[in-house]
Parts: C-alpha cells; sequence; structure tokens
C-alpha cells in the first residue's frame, strides 16, 4: 500500500478516535481568559508522542506592548499558556506551521438544546461551544500529525502546532508566538471556512460614539435634548454608512460584498432614570475592512459621515458626536490566490474529496494577519467548521467535514514538507 493510501486508511479506520479528541476539547469550558486547563491537556496529549517537542509558555504582557501588533487587554496572561508542539523533520524539505486557538466565546446552557460542553454526537454532528470555532480545526490537525506519526511517515521539513490563547479579544496568543521566534515556510490557520480554501480575511474595527444631549427636568423636558433621540438619529447614520462602504469596497473573493462589511451599532446605552431626561448616550459597534483596504482611511471616513450627518441636526451640528476607536482591532490580510501553498491545499482537498474546493475570502477576523505580517509565515485559511455555526447558539460541526479536513491536512503536510 502507498503511504498516502496508508495514511488515509488510518485516518478512516480511526474516526473514532478523532471524534472522541474533539469532544474532550470541548469538555473543557476554555473561555477567553480560562484557557489553562485545555492548555494542560493538550501539552501532555503532546508529550505522550516521542517525535514531538512541546514548548509551554505564559505570554509576556510586557513584551506584548512593544510590538506593533499588538492589541489593548484588560488582563495579563498568568495561567494562560500557549502551547506548542514541533515535530522535526530531516531538514530537507519545507516546514510547515498551523495555527488555532483554544479561547471561546461563553455558552449559556439555558439557551441550548444539549450541554455546550458536553459535545453531544447526534445526527451526524458534534454539537458544543467551540465544535465549530474552532476546536475541530485544532482536532483536526493535531489528528492528522498523529495519524502520520503512527504510520511511520518520515517527513522532511519539520511540522509546527500552535494552540494559542486570547484570540477572540485581541489574537494576542498568537502575536506572542511569533515574537518567541515560530515560523515556518508557509501556514494553515484551521478556523472556520466551511472546508473552503481561503487566502484571505477582512478585518474587524470596533468603536464607541459618544453622542450628548441637553438636561432638563422632566417637568419642563422641552427645554432639553433628550440624547436617545439623537443617539438613534445616528444609529441611522452609521447603518447607512454600510450603504455607502458596499459601494466603495470591492474584492474578488468577496462577491456578495454585504456579507464582507457589515457596519452596526450593537449596543445602546442611555439615561440613569425612568422619569429623567438623558443628556448622555453611548453607542458601540464594529465594521469590516477587506484586503487592499487602508484601515486609517476608512476610520476616517466613518468620523467624516457622522460628523456631515451631525450638521443636518439643529442640535447635533454645535454638539458634534465624539467617535473613538477602542476595544478590538483586525487588519485585512491575504496571500496570493497562486500561493504554492494554497496550490498544495487544493490538490491535497481534490484528491480527498475527488472536486475542487471552493476558493473564497473569509467573513471574520484572523489570525493570519499577524502571520502574514510580522510571522514571516504566508498563511491560508481551511477549516471544517462551518462559518454560518461561528458563535452560534446550538454550535456543531459535521463528523464526515471533519474527518475530510484532517486528511486534507495530512496530505498536505506530506506533499509540503516531503517524505521518505
Amino acid at each position: 500500500m502507498q503511504p498516502t493510501e496508508k495514511l488515509l486508511s488510518y485516518i478512516s479506520d480511526h474516526k473514532g478516535e478523532n471524534v472522541e479528541f474533539l469532544r474532550k476539547l470541548i469538555s473543557y469550558p476554555s473561555v477567553t481568559g480560562d484557557e489553562k486547563s485545555i492548555q494542560e491537556f493538550l501539552a501532555d496529549w503532546l508529550e505522550q508522542r516521542e517525535s514531538i517537542t512541546v514548548d509551554v509558555w505564559e505570554p509576556d504582557l510586557e513584551d506584548l506592548k512593544k510590538h506593533p501588533g499588538y492589541v489593548p487587554v484588560d488582563r495579563d496572561y498568568k495561567n494562560r499558556p500557549n502551547v506548542v508542539g514541533k515535530c522535526k523533520g530531516t531538514g530537507r524539505g519545507r516546514s510547515l506551521l498551523f495555527n488555532g486557538h483554544v479561547d471561546v466565546i461563553p455558552a449559556s446552557a439555558d439557551s441550548w438544546e444539549s450541554n455546550p460542553w458536553e459535545g453531544t454526537v447526534k445526527d451526524g454532528r458534534i454539537y458544543g461551544r467551540g465544535s465549530s470555532d474552532m476546536k475541530s480545526g485544532l482536532a483536526a490537525y493535531t489528528m492528522a500529525m498523529n495519524a502520520i506519526i503512527q504510520t511511520g511517515i518520515k517527513l522532511n521539513g519539520d511540522v509546527i502546532l500552535e494552540y494559542t490563547v486570547d484570540e477572540e479579544l485581541s489574537g494576542n496568543g498568537t502575536l506572542a508566538a511569533i515574537i518567541r521566534g515560530y515560523k515556518a515556510d508557509a501556514g494553515i490557520s484551521g478556523e472556520t471556512s466551511s472546508l473552503h480554501v481561503q487566502p484571505a480575511c477582512i478585518g474587524r474595527i470596533w468603536f464607541d460614539i459618544h453622542v450628548k444631549g441637553k438636561p432638563a427636568g422632566v417637568q419642563r423636558k422641552w427645554e432639553g435634548v433628550n440624547a436617545i433621540e439623537k443617539g438613534y438619529k445616528i444609529v441611522e447614520a452609521v447603518s447607512d454608512f454600510e450603504e455607502i462602504r458596499m459601494s466603495e469596497a470591492k474584492h474578488p473573493l468577496y462577491p456578495n460584498i454585504r456579507e464582507a462589511i457589515p457596519c452596526l451599532i450593537g449596543m445602546f446605552n442611555s439615561g440613569s432614570y425612568p422619569s429623567a431626561l438623558a443628556d448622555a448616550c453611548l453607542l458601540r459597534g464594529s465594521m469590516a475592512t477587506v484586503p487592499g483596504e487602508d484601515s486609517d482611511y476608512v476610520k476616517r471616513r466613518l468620523v467624516d459621515h457622522v460628523k456631515a450627518v451631525a450638521q443636518t441636526d439643529p442640535w447635533l451640528r454645535n454638539s458634534i458626536p465624539d467617535v473613538k476607536y477602542t476595544g478590538y482591532f483586525a487588519e485585512p490580510s491575504e496571500i496570493p490566490v497562486d500561493h504554492n501553498i494554497v496550490k498544495t491545499l487544493k490538490d491535497a482537498y481534490s484528491n480527498v474529496v475527488g472536486s475542487p474546493p471552493n476558493v473564497t475570502g473569509r467573513t471574520g477576523a484572523a489570525d493570519i494577519r499577524f502571520l502574514n505580517k510580522y510571522g514571516e509565515t504566508p498563511t491560508v485559511i481551511f477549516g471544517p467548521g462551518p462559518t454560518d455555526q461561528m458563535h452560534a447558539t446550538n454550535e456543531y460541526v459535521r463528523v464526515d467535514d471533519l474527518i475530510t479536513a484532517t486528511k486534507v491536512y495530512a496530505l498536505t503536510i506530506m506533499n509540503w514538507c516531503g517524505y521518505s
């Protein structure tokens, strides 16, 4: 039996092991900030493989702050380690880095049909928080590497497996791995992609808009200005700005630009008492950018648009709402669609599935922005998680997609790194 046939057969025969490994990952409620337990499990699992050397460390917040890619956060990384496993090749092949995050967003058991931390298997799906985003990606590339080891295939190039913290709020975990020196000839992010090959991802910009009203007693409220009413006018302005963006932003990997650049207000905070006029309003929202766009330019465009709308209002024209960019920020990123790692991944997919993959742009931010810009590692996104299940209630991944991704990763490793 040829090595590739042996490898794919091994993955098929050990389908149950793959599913149970993902269920184990889901069982850790690794909400951002509470990643220690899952990282201890992963480090221990990797250390049991003699051919993998394991590095475990807590990112240094002060070192991160010195880096131009640092995203401000409210807490440090004590008891929040990164884990990296490295499988050393013979030195005669290209190196490959797999990147993924272990943290997930919270899940309320009251709103789920099953326990979000159990990994319930039903009707060919595995349900649980992180099943799609992105523990299935972690499981798939971990099991792909395990299959290569267990079948005795000797790789020529090195393989690096990253399990990083704090992706949901910053991406600083991946940045910390770059600072530590991890890089490769190419990379694959196991983020949600619905098994699409994605050489690009959007950027995301969070913002606050402070709107002022005029205080007055409730008995003479006509002498004041209700900040809630003025805030709603700015909510509409932000919605209109999305329409403007749709006519400006263009990218061949995003034919449906509406999906790529949502711009909205997600939080509206105003007022302090039911019988008092609201004299201030805080709006919080986000907008997106596509690769090739200048984030600073887009930020200025929103500020100018809010100012222009304010000029049409007798009160706001003399009390211009203040737009502040705070919290999460991610640049868009891409590599060429004809890059060799994209070609290798596409060929592996075609060999496994029997038809070519969809090549699209990811409609979410991703840590490839750090790997491409600072990590000297051109990285493409490919993962089993359905994109529409990212952060969803009753989140799931299909078992068949998990196994397909594992096989595609395994073939990509062999073909990219070379083997004997």
